[in-house]
C-alpha cells in the first residue's frame, strides 16, 4: 500500500466496519448515522487533501463513493501504476 494514502484507508475501512455493524444500527439508528456521516464527511476531507496525489482509478472509486472498490485499489501492490 503506498504510503501516501494510509489515512484515506484507515477511514475507508472504519466506513465499511460502521456499515456492516447492523447491531450498532439496530441499538442506536441514530447515532450509527451520525457516525456515518463523520467518518463520511473525514473521507471528503483526506480526498481533497489528496486530490493533486489520487489517481485517475482511485479519483473515479472516491468520486463514485465506491469506497470498497477504493480500499481494494490503494491495498493492491500495483495500486501506484494505474
Amino acid at each position: 500500500m503506498n504510503a501516501e494514502f494510509e489515512k484515506l484507508a484507515i477511514l475507508l475501512r472504519e466506513r465499511v466496519a460502521v456499515i456492516a455493524d447492523h447491531d450498532f444500527r439496530d441499538r442506536d439508528p441514530q447515532a450509527h448515522l451520525e457516525k456515518l456521516k463523520t467518518v463520511s464527511e473525514a473521507i471528503l476531507a483526506e480526498q481533497a487533501a489528496l486530490a493533486d496525489k489520487i489517481p485517475f482509478r482511485l479519483g473515479h472509486f472516491l468520486e463514485n463513493c465506491s469506497y470498497e472498490k477504493a480500499l481494494a485499489f490503494i491495498e493492491s501492490p500495483t495500486s501506484t501504476k494505474c
